[in-house]
């Protein structure tokens, strides 16, 4: 039997990955009303930039030295990439109807995918990601393994952290004036392209942060990682309500709980011991969705306008 606590933080820490992710997603729909599929290999990038870090340093660099290092490498290639992409993929069809930035988005995420699979050294396979050295946590019947440790302190540092500046900076209510009405934003002298591109960033560096979470966790990181992760992560961001930051973290912990305890207690359930493990967890996380948009199509928090940033 499975130990309830134990399964209820790895879920929690699943959510907390898909979270990050799709704040991504929610950011940049609550500004420019963009689906951007392309968001789940921004993640992908992200994860193989930590890895080009860590491979360039030298010899016996400790990990403690290695992963601020590794977390600006991620955040660079990752906001780099969604920078361009905005620029020159998705703001000169500002205009157009939604379904021709939507194919692009779609378009630029196979050719990121292929890229890193034809131009990374050895990708086609899974790259080995280093270690956090040490013991893991025993907290009663609880477990944290070393790998997880980045997660614990990264997640809720980023949300209390976009949190404040969404709320109390200048930017961040220039962000919230767009959401509601990029019109009525421009007249008031909110400039609505460097907004956007903010947006953009933003969702991007969570997903790079994400991606060495991911490379902690799991030990690798590969170039098709990013499609069902980042489907998931807009899984999690309709669940909490499609636009609403807040929600969109709410929904990656529900998301994550869910497909743990479907993983973990499916099989211990008469008649369905055929429909557990990890083999159906991608099948419970979009079961769930169907779920809760049959019940609340907006999600579970909803869209708040005024939190659409």
């Amino acid at each position: 039997m499975h130990e309830l606590p134990q399964q209820l933080v790895n879920g929690l820490l699943l959510g907390s990955m898909y979270g990050l992710i799709a704040i991504g997603y929610t950011m940049v729909y609550g500004i420019v009303q963009l689906i951007n599929f392309a968001h789940g290999e921004i993640f992908m990038v992200g994860g193989f930039g930590a890895l080009t870090v860590w491979l360039w340093l030298p010899g016996g660099t400790t990990m403690w030295v290695a992963i601020p290092l590794m977390l600006i490498g991620a955040i660079i290639v990752s906001t780099t990439i969604a920078i361009g992409a905005e620029r020159f993929a998705y703001r000169p069809l500002r205009g157009a109807p939604r379904l021709a930035p939507l194919i692009t988005a779609i378009g630029l995420s196979l050719a990121l995918q292929q890229a890193v699979w034809a131009w990374y050294p050895n990708a086609k396979s899974s790259r080995t990601f280093p270690e956090i050295p040490g013991d893991s946590i025993h907290m009663g019947s609880v477990t944290i393994q070393p790998g997880d440790l980045f997660l614990v302190v990264a997640a809720p540092i980023c949300m209390f952290a976009l949190g404040w500046f969404v709320m109390k900076t200048r930017v961040g209510r220039g962000m919230q004036a767009t959401a509601q009405d990029p019109d009525t934003a421009k007249l008031m002298g909110v400039n609505t392209d460097r907004v956007i591109v903010v947006a953009f960033a933003l969702g991007a560096a969570f997903a790079g942060i994400a991606a060495i979470a991911y490379g902690f966790r799991y030990g690798e990181v590969n170039f098709r990682m990013g499609f069902l992760w980042g489907l998931k992560a807009f899984t999690a961001a309709v669940l909490g309500g499609i636009g609403n930051i807040y929600g969109a973290m709410i929904g990656g912990l529900v998301l994550g709980v869910a497909e743990a305890m479907a993983t973990a207690y499916m099989n211990d359930i008469p008649g369905m011991d055929k429909l557990g493990g990890q083999s159906w967890a991608d099948v419970w996380a979009f079961v769930l969705l169907i779920v809760v948009l049959l019940v609340r199509p907006q999600g579970l928090l909803g869209e708040r306008v005024a939190d659409r940033a």
